[in-house]
């Protein structure tokens, strides 16, 4: 829209993507009512199948991309991950890179978190336990043995984020020595699963279909471990929080996921969670299982929860890489890939080559 406007001459553009599946795609016909210009709509610029894709508009026009993690930014250059973009990427791969998304620990800290029952550090850890039975209190699990290890999940319930796996499990997760606490909401179909699973197994798996800022933070606080079993996941947060709670993240290893969490290996002591890499409900039990094993042994899981804490996931190192990305793109000052000419909206769109 701006291209022929000389105060943009020299402007360069950093593009970030979130996620790879929300692609804004609208009918052609979208076009001039932006006042745009139909040159646009050919398929080495914005078109996509007959529509308009904005998303490839920003990949083809920016000088450089970002996206949220390093594992993510290499993902989505596969016909897996890349939900039909693949090739734009691939053919931008000197400009795409990977910064991970910072959390503040203004926010998310156990030793000052206002919405927990007992605030806690590495350095003494005890006061967990009050959070644990504060959890299992507020989902209202009768005769719970706060003993027993607690999962937790907090999330939007979307087939990306792998509850299908839970489903295909369920049956006999529940014959393990654990509680699983949900709280989410999103897609019916998957709280209609949740619910029912809870009627199911009412003593291993509580659930609260809603989003509720205090009851995440008591889950982050309360749980013993945090399950993210997602299909792709671009960053995530929740796996970063519950390092700082120290609470054990069980991932699959995709995206921020893979970046973000160190598998733990009790003969070293290093690491600092659980992870999956075959997509399949029989590779989550299993790793589900290891992470119970490893809970009964009081001390190494100790070393685990404190390997966590004291990882650094704050935005101060992701901002210093933002800026170098940002100056490698004023530097740049690239030369426009492609010609946009200013055709009146009004003509229609040229044939797609």
């Amino acid at each position: 829209f701006y291209s022929q406007d000389p105060a943009f001459e020299n402007v360069a553009t950093v593009f970030t993507i979130h996620n790879m599946g929300y692609q804004g795609l609208f009918p052609a016909e979208i076009l001039p009512l932006l006042m745009l210009p139909w040159d646009l709509f050919t398929i080495s610029k914005m078109e996509f199948f007959g529509q308009v894709n904005f998303l490839k508009g920003a990949l083809v026009f920016a000088d450089y991309i970002t996206t949220v993690s390093k594992k993510y930014s290499q993902e989505i250059q596969t016909t897996e991950y890349g939900f039909g973009l693949e090739g734009v990427l691939r053919n931008r791969a000197a400009t795409v890179t990977g910064i991970l998304n910072g959390v503040d620990y203004d926010v998310w800290n156990p030793a000052n978190d206002p919405f927990i029952a007992g605030r806690y550090s590495p350095l003494d850890l005890s006061e967990k336990a009050k959070d644990k039975a504060d959890l299992v209190a507020t989902f209202g699990i009768k005769n719970a043995d706060t003993k027993l290890p607690v999962i937790g999940i907090v999330s939007r319930f979307a087939a990306q984020k792998g509850f299908d796996l839970i489903s295909q499990i369920m049956d006999r997760l529940a014959r393990e020595d654990m509680i699983l606490t949900v709280l989410g909401t999103g897609d019916k179909d998957y709280e209609e699963m949740f619910l029912r699973l809870q009627k199911q197994f009412p003593q291993k798996i509580a659930v609260k279909v809603a989003y509720d800022n205090v009851i995440a933070h008591k889950i982050e606080a309360g749980a013993d471990m945090f399950l993210m079993p997602s299909r792709y996941e671009p960053c995530g947060l929740n796996q970063i929080y519950s390092l700082k709670y120290g609470t054990v993240p069980i991932v699959r290893a995709t995206g921020g996921l893979d970046d973000t969490i160190e598998p733990w290996d009790a003969r070293t002591g290093k690491g600092t969670g659980f992870k999956f890499y075959e997509y399949s409900g029989e590779s989550l039990l299993l790793t589900i299982k290891a992470a119970l094993q490893a809970f009964r042994d009081e001390a190494s899981w100790h070393v685990l929860m404190r390997n966590g804490m004291s990882r650094d996931f704050s935005w101060a190192a992701s901002a210093k890489e933002y800026v170098k990305v940002y100056e490698r793109a004023r530097q740049a000052k690239l030369v426009p890939r492609t010609n946009v000419s200013l055709r009146p909206p009004s003509e229609g769109p040229p044939p797609i080559p």
